[in-house]
């Protein structure tokens, strides 16, 4: 566990002072550029806020209570850290941070992630599960956005990672966009990004001129993990004189693609779906569309059912539509839904799960 300066010794501010934080010149620009993207945002009258300890979510710890300040806003603003316990010291590290923001009078609450820990694929599991916490807390206080501190570095780390994992248009895409809804337990939660826009320089820049404190994650630096890789792999990039701005043109233009393929779907959707009793009636007509467009509908179906974070896999998908296709019966079970063709029209439900 690495700490941008833990002094007890050092005298922390009882709260911002935000008028003279952003006397400093790059903190307004960088404030100003968020302002812009958060203005955007819908639903923000009760916002969660995902915070890690790291400078990007300290950043954007300040960036919205700033926002709050000074536009004299009603915006109640809920912070919530999640502890996953898979490093040694963790729950102290939590406290740390805690420690801090409450010095800022953020109040900080600390989710645990309790039960068996994985021991493959680490990286992406935590992250589905720091999700589903998260989401599940905003269930119970009907919260309808969350923020994360996702910046530009993340954008590019994201796109390379999907572009080797043989990623389409949606999911190369997707990531550029400043909000992304999802359907978790029946609820249909916003993950917003404020930051995307933001180089991680810059919010370093703010973690230590505001807080003189930040977590160091010792994960970033292990290169079994293949998002460290691919960071790696971004940097020396750069250093060859690859320009990353004809870059964001290039996604820019690939989500102006997937938003007119997403209405296509939603159309798709709306036209050939009937929701009645927790089932979803599919008429014929709905897989006539290109594979592309029945996929991605499909796809959205499952999730709203299945009550999950992540979709089937996209193979699984793939071969349930081809057996639609293809013969006059079937009955299966996918990502905890039911689906079964008869008489060409297919009805999808969810999966119960038997009681102990």
């Amino acid at each position: 566990m690495k700490k941008k300066s833990l002094s007890a010794k050092k005298t922390i501010a009882k709260n911002f002072n935000f008028k003279e934080i952003l006397k400093d010149k790059k903190i307004f620009e960088i404030f100003r550029v968020f302002e812009e993207n958060f203005k955007k945002l819908k639903n923000t009258k009760k916002i969660a806020v995902s915070v890690s300890g790291g400078p990007d979510s300290l950043a954007l710890c300040f960036l919205v209570s700033c926002f709050k300040f000074l536009n004299n806003s009603k915006i109640h603003l809920l912070f919530y850290l999640i502890d996953h316990g898979l490093r040694k010291g963790s729950g102290e590290e939590a406290k740390i941070v805690k420690k801090h923001l409450n010095s800022k009078k953020i109040n900080l609450k600390i989710l645990k992630w309790n039960g068996k820990k994985p021991h493959s694929n680490l990286q992406s599991i935590a992250r589905q599960k720091r999700y589903e916490i998260l989401f599940k807390e905003c269930k119970k206080l009907n919260i309808k956005t969350v923020l994360t501190a996702h910046h530009q570095d993340d954008f590019y780390e994201t796109f390379f990672s999907r572009l080797l994992r043989g990623s389409g248009t949606e999911g190369l895409s997707s990531f550029a966009e400043l909000e992304k809804k999802f359907f978790i337990t029946g609820n249909e939660i916003t993950l917003a990004r404020p930051l995307l826009s933001i180089r991680k320089e810059n919010l370093i820049y703010i973690a230590n001129k505001v807080f003189n404190f930040y977590i160091v994650d010792p994960y970033n630096e292990i290169e079994k993990f293949q998002r460290v890789r691919i960071r790696k792999l971004i940097l020396n990039l750069k250093n060859q004189g690859l320009n990353f701005d004809k870059l964001i043109i290039t996604l820019n233009n690939l989500a102006s693609s997937n938003k007119a393929l997403r209405e296509i779907v939603e159309n798709n959707i709306s036209t050939n779906v009937i929701f009645v009793k927790k089932k979803y009636l599919i008429k014929p007509e709905f897989f006539s569309f290109p594979d592309e467009i029945v996929f991605r509908s499909l796809t959205i179906l499952l999730k709203k059912l299945n009550k999950k974070y992540y979709p089937p896999r996209g193979k699984k998908i793939s071969n349930l539509i081809n057996e639609i296709k293809n013969k006059p019966y079937i009955k299966a079970t996918l990502g905890g839904t039911i689906i079964e063709k008869l008489h060409n029209s297919v009805i999808i439900t969810e999966e119960k799960t038997k009681k102990r």
